[in-house]
């Protein structure tokens, strides 16, 4: 199913609408529960270096949840637009004191300066997501940013875990993938990991 598809277009209307109208304590209460079940789902592996997204449009948060002890010392890093390759993202080292700049969507990015490292050399990814179904198929935004850094990992030997984020209510029954949809390893969610 292409991303052109109107019930794919209709769907993710209907979802982010519903992002956006969570109430803001409901969505602290959410942020809380999935802090705790990211720790449970990531179990003992060690996490150095972990990709992560600004929170936007409804988004749950990841951020509260990387506040945790077990991520202290953990380099965290954002995704930015290639500015060479169009279409493309690559993930960048977040130094929270440094200040961010909005690429052409509007979304912070830590400066070109920053050191990149390839997605197949991060421990973990938090992926954000539309929607998502048991078998770890995602609904997006509809760009492929993160469509494409994905199918890339399944070409290298190593790869990070892929840990999408989401509203226990934007699982779906079935997401019809994509040629080039590539599942992830699981969703957390704020009800469950």
């Amino acid at each position: 199913m292409s991303h052109s598809n109107p019930s794919r277009a209709s769907l993710r209307r209907t979802l982010r609408a519903r992002r956006r109208a969570v109430p803001a304590g409901e969505r602290r209460r959410a942020q809380r529960r999935l802090a705790e079940n990211l720790r449970r789902a990531l179990g003992p592996r060690r996490v150095r270096h972990v990709a992560l997204y600004l929170a936007g449009d409804g988004e749950l948060d990841p951020l509260p949840a990387l506040a945790q002890a077990r991520f202290q010392g953990a380099r965290l890093y954002l995704p930015a637009l290639d500015r060479v390759h169009r279409g493309r993202m690559h993930f960048r080292l977040w130094r929270r004191e440094r200040r961010l700049r909005a690429n052409r969507f509007g979304i912070g990015e830590p400066p070109r300066r920053e050191r990149a490292r390839a997605a197949w050399a991060l421990d973990a990814m938090l992926v954000p997501l539309v929607g998502f179904d048991d078998r770890g198929h995602r609904l997006g935004m509809g760009g492929g940013f993160y469509d494409r850094a994905l199918t890339d990992l399944a070409r290298r030997p190593r790869r990070p875990r892929l840990i999408g984020v989401a509203f226990e209510f934007q699982r779906l029954p079935r997401v019809d993938e994509a040629e080039w949809d590539r599942p992830l390893d699981q969703v957390v969610t704020d009800s469950r990991r």
